[in-house]
């Protein structure tokens, strides 16, 4: 594991990766994006996801990005952005394959992951392609939450002129690029409704890009996050979906 790795300048620009146990090379790499509405989240809260992929034979970084008040949109995506370049870029330092790498986001942060995905101006601003995701699973996310009537969405979008563009729905088109796309949900969100990745996986597939599309019974907004967790696989298998997705991939 490399701890508090920086892939930015700012204190909240840092990320910590996850390999298998006994070592690796060239193995396949997970960049893995926590939510928590925009104005929070801490990377170690996180690291029962990181060592879940790991223990499943992935190198997997978890990082910090900046939240609300110190930014606001597009910035947070801007740094999910910069995470993925910097794993990119430096895989083989911890085992992993470039060529293999996967996107995870849960809640706000598989709103990022999608944006990074779909939108090709985020790794452009790298210097990079959105063609370097080989998949991307995003598990009970913000996909199409126009307009904006709760708090936390007025505070990480108020003031954008193009409220559109913020929308990964509206990202997709035929004829540009999307990874393959996996989309979970629980039935009994009821923080972010599953509207968003019923929509999401409609706009995706009338567009020709391959997505598939789960629905768990009985499992609210944190349980599609919690059940990768050992303790708690019973509750849905996300995890074996996530990898199950990858592999095909």
């Amino acid at each position: 594991m490399a701890h508090n790795v920086a892939y930015g300048p700012d204190p909240r620009q840092t990320l910590d990766i996850y390999a298998p146990a006994g070592g690796v090379k060239d193995a396949r790499t997970i960049v893995f994006v926590y939510g928590g509405s925009w104005n929070s989240g801490n990377k170690e809260d996180y690291s029962f996801a990181a060592k879940a992929f790991a223990s499943r034979g992935f190198v997997t970084a978890v990082f910090d990005y900046r939240l609300v008040p110190q930014v606001r949109y597009p910035a947070f995506v801007e740094d999910s952005a910069a995470a993925v370049a910097f794993v990119y870029r430096h895989a083989p330092a911890y085992g992993g394959d470039p060529k293999r790498l996967y996107l995870v986001g849960h809640s706000a942060g598989a709103y990022n992951a999608m944006m990074v995905a779909l939108a090709p101006r985020f790794l452009a601003g790298q210097g990079l392609s959105n063609t370097i995701i080989r998949a991307v699973a995003g598990l009970s996310g913000p996909y199409d939450f126009l307009p904006l009537d709760v708090d936390a969405t007025r505070r990480a979008f108020g003031g954008v002129s193009d409220l559109k563009s913020t929308q990964p729905l509206n990202q997709v088109l035929k004829g540009r690029f999307a990874p393959p796309v996996l989309l979970a949900t629980g039935d009994a969100d009821d923080l972010v409704y599953p509207r968003n990745t019923v929509a999401l996986a409609a706009r995706l597939r009338s567009t020709g890009h391959e997505v598939e599309e789960r629905h768990y019974p009985g499992v609210d907004h944190k349980g599609t996050l919690l059940s990768i967790s050992r303790p708690l696989r019973g509750r849905a298998p996300v995890l074996e979906d996530i990898i199950a997705f990858f592999d095909a991939h």
